[in-house]
């Protein structure tokens, strides 16, 4: 059983390595190049800068190049991999002079990086976690379940290709999850706190997180004891976040500009084609044109916790493994599809519970993953990835398939044929997408069209979600 994990693990290494080989977000893209140059200048500014002057605007941070809009853990990541550069070549984070710095070197280094990340903790987390979902869980079903999470590609794809830390979050994220389902509360807080600290958009996961944590310290037999363990678990939290953000807590000014830039209003409800609810909207519905930014940030909210609340009061009230990542489940999606400011790339929160809910609901689940990396096709064309995301994902649905030809599941698949319709209409939009043009009048037809088909993919995942985690025994 080892020797096959550690197979499962090496290859999920080598399509990341040979994702890596191909380009990146911003590659010979002046004068702003993309999330590759943003993650390099982060290094540089960390680096030359006091800690107070990283979130700043000045004439050594101009926030207007790729300023620093992650929290405080994200930062000294930067900063540890920026000394570790400069150790390498001092050029990769000169001040001022290495923007849009481009070389072999750097790019063998930036790589190795996000190789490293996923060494140390996204794949031991995602181990974990297979081995921590169920005590009657097979032994080939930990391997079935570590195989497809190391071999999912929209994960890769981002952070080994387009180029980010997910890997990072998301590997916090799952530790957290594995501590709820051992009932290591505190383990849990502790581990959430690190993911959102180093992404805001963990935020996704929040609710669930609060309510399980809530609802086991409301269920204390006495008063006494409630106050006793919501007292620890607050204090892991609070004590966390300090630590986290004490360069900024001596000035109420200092700590709201970091605020500030992690949650930017001004930018809009969306920027690109995303498959959400407002992006579908607007096609009909010139938001912005109608709503100001700050009272769609407040229908967003609105919408998204109305959206959020019925799967997490049931959380609230019934306690179980499989209602917990169905809540994460629901109320990732629900972000996604009603928040502000939401980015192709954050369905990969939705997709964590989704690769963990596999064993309960294969086929469903599976359909789920390969949607989420047809959302991001426009995101890894733009930056020539088409080509290593179509044969990842086809990779992907082949391990599926090795695994489900032995799974009972597979002959009790009630939506096989939405399935395959699905899966028609997505091949017949990628294949359209690359052989007939866009009109001239429509240059961004065919990003709307995968947007707005995976927006309708989403919502019914969405209702069918919540409708498993009502229905459901296993919930």
């Amino acid at each position: 059983m080892r020797s096959e994990i550690l197979a499962s693990a090496f290859l999920g290494l080598a399509v990341r390595s040979i994702i890596s080989l191909y380009s990146y977000s911003g590659f010979d893209s002046p004068p702003m190049h993309g999330d590759y140059e943003a993650q390099r200048h982060w290094q540089e500014i960390t680096v030359n800068l006091a800690v107070g002057e990283w979130y700043t605007n000045s004439s050594n941070n101009d926030l207007q190049y790729w300023g620093l809009d992650y929290p405080p853990l994200t930062a000294y990541h930067s900063y540890l991999v920026g000394r570790i550069g400069a150790s390498i070549d001092p050029r990769f984070v000169e001040l001022h002079k290495s923007r849009g710095f481009e070389s072999k070197e750097h790019k063998r280094f930036m790589r190795a990086t996000v190789v490293s990340a996923d060494v140390l903790i996204y794949l031991p987390a995602i181990l974990l976690l297979a081995y921590s979902l169920d005590k009657t869980f097979r032994s080939d079903d930990k391997l079935f379940l570590f195989t497809l999470v190391a071999a999912y590609p929209g994960q890769t794809l981002i952070d080994n290709g387009h180029f980010q830390y997910n890997n990072i979050s998301l590997g916090f994220a799952a530790v957290a999850i594995v501590a709820i389902l051992r009932r290591r509360f505190y383990a849990a807080a502790f581990f959430f706190t690190l993911a959102l600290n180093y992404k805001q958009m963990e935020l996704y996961h929040s609710l669930p997180f609060f309510a399980f944590l809530l609802g086991e310290c409301v269920s204390q037999k006495s008063f006494g004891s409630f106050v006793a363990q919501l007292s620890r678990i607050a204090a892991v939290v609070l004590t966390t976040f300090a630590i986290l953000w004490l360069p900024w807590l001596g000035s109420l000014q200092a700590a709201l500009q970091v605020l500030h830039r992690l949650f930017p209003v001004a930018r809009g409800v969306f920027e690109d084609k995303v498959a959400n609810v407002w992006c579908a909207v607007n096609v009909v519905w010139k938001l912005k044109k109608h709503i100001s930014n700050d009272q769609m940030a407040l229908v967003c909210i609105a919408c998204t916790l109305i959206a959020s609340l019925p799967t997490n009061v049931l959380l609230f009230r019934r306690r179980t493994n499989v209602g917990f990542l169905l809540a994460l489940f629901n109320t990732s999606l629900a972000f996604f599809l009603f928040s502000f400011q939401v980015h192709e790339k954050t369905i990969l929160l939705a997709a964590l519970p989704a690769l963990f809910l596999l064993k309960c609901w294969t086929n469903e689940m599976i359909l789920f993953l390969e949607v989420t990396v047809f959302s991001m096709l426009p995101l890894l064309a733009r930056d020539e990835l088409l080509a290593p995301a179509v044969v990842a994902t086809v990779a992907f649905h082949l391990i599926f398939k090795c695994f489900d030809s032995k799974s009972k599941l597979s002959n009790e698949y009630p939506l096989k044929y939405i399935a395959n319709i699905s899966h028609i209409l997505m091949i017949s939009i990628v294949v359209a997408s690359l052989t007939v043009p866009a009109p001239t009048k429509y240059p961004d037809l065919w990003p709307l069209i995968i947007s707005v088909t995976s927006c309708g993919h989403f919502l019914l995942f969405f209702l069918w979600g919540n409708v498993q985690q009502f229905s459901s025994k296993l919930s």
